[in-house]
């Protein structure tokens, strides 16, 4: 463990007595002994399962121009660090402390008061003692918001056109035009499939059986990705941004997303549409059109479509 992070999380007059004439000591606030339960971890069973992670980060803050003056406005809070915890958490199933760690310390220091952050993820459960890891991170002078005002013109990029195709639809010769037309629209498109016509082998554990029908519509996606040069399969949230942010096609082949996902989808991988309205919500469709599957009940707030083949460039 270096000085720098064992300093970070000793006594205040540790601290003081280690201290560099030449580097003045910053305000410091921290969070202790924070425990959350967590789905966390690269082993197999870590998976389905939640255990005790604890969190100690101390963060470094600028001092402030002005006297405080008593005013919370004007400190970097405490709550910003727990905030910090709880929504790396609920973005995604990490295998890695390491990566939660990275991802906290970097969204601490998006905040204008923090300077230098100091991150300690400990696994309770793994072990006959707490297994974790240790980082400290300084803010870089040209590190951005993490939440920066909406650019208009970039607007419909973060919100996709979902588009279900059955497999009737998948086949149909006039799938190149449809692209056309769907690629020529303000909204990037995301393209879902279900299982192939040909039913997927069955298991009695019902774990594995969700695999199999994952893979299942995995592998018609590959199919559609056959049809086409431009349907690429995605299956990560990273491929599938940056494929939105550039505007191409994405075949979502749903494993990684639905197995990582903190809040799994109730709907089975059977209900191929359902689980395509569940990507949908979760990446803030714009509009969901559903073809040649009859009519779609309707699903909050999506603004969902059933079409059929021939009706499609109609409602493009």
């Amino acid at each position: 463990m270096s000085d720098d992070i064992r300093l970070a999380f000793a006594h205040p007059s540790e601290r003081a007595a280690a201290l560099d004439p030449a580097r003045p000591m910053r305000d410091r606030i921290s969070l202790r002994d924070h425990v959350v339960e967590v789905e966390i971890g690269a082993f197999q069973p870590e998976r389905g399962t939640t255990q005790r992670v604890r969190f100690n980060v101390v963060v470094e803050v600028r001092p402030h121009p002005a006297p405080l003056e008593d005013d919370v406005d004007r400190v970097l809070s405490y709550d910003t660090i727990a905030e910090a915890i709880a929504a790396e958490l609920s973005c995604e199933r990490l295998n890695l402390l390491e990566t939660l760690a990275e991802r906290i310390a970097e969204r601490i220091l998006a905040e204008p008061q923090a300077m230098r952050a100091f991150v300690r993820v400990e696994k309770l459960d793994r072990g006959p003692g707490a297994l974790g890891v240790e980082i400290v991170r300084d803010r870089r002078p040209d590190a951005p918001r993490l939440v920066q005002p909406a650019d208009p013109e970039q607007e419909a990029l973060h919100h996709p056109l979902v588009v279900f195709l059955s497999n009737a639809a998948i086949a149909d010769p006039a799938l190149p035009h449809w692209l056309d037309r769907m690629g020529a629209g303000a909204h990037p498109v995301v393209l879902c499939v279900g299982a192939a016509d040909t039913p997927a082998p069955r298991s009695a554990i019902a774990p594995a059986q969700r695999r199999i029908d994952l893979l299942a519509i995995e592998q018609n996606a590959w199919v559609l990705a056959g049809r086409d040069p431009r349907c690429v399969v995605r299956g990560s949230r990273t491929e599938i941004d940056w494929a939105m942010k550039h505007r191409e096609f994405t075949v979502w082949a749903p494993s990684k997303i639905v197995l990582d996902t903190v809040e799994h989808p109730s709907a089975s991988p059977r209900d191929a549409v359902a689980l395509a309205l569940w990507l949908a919500h979760l990446l803030d469709a714009a509009r969901v059109l559903v073809v040649g599957m009859g009519e779609v009940a309707p699903s909050g707030a999506l603004d969902v479509t059933a079409v059929a083949p021939g009706a499609l460039l109609g409602a493009l």
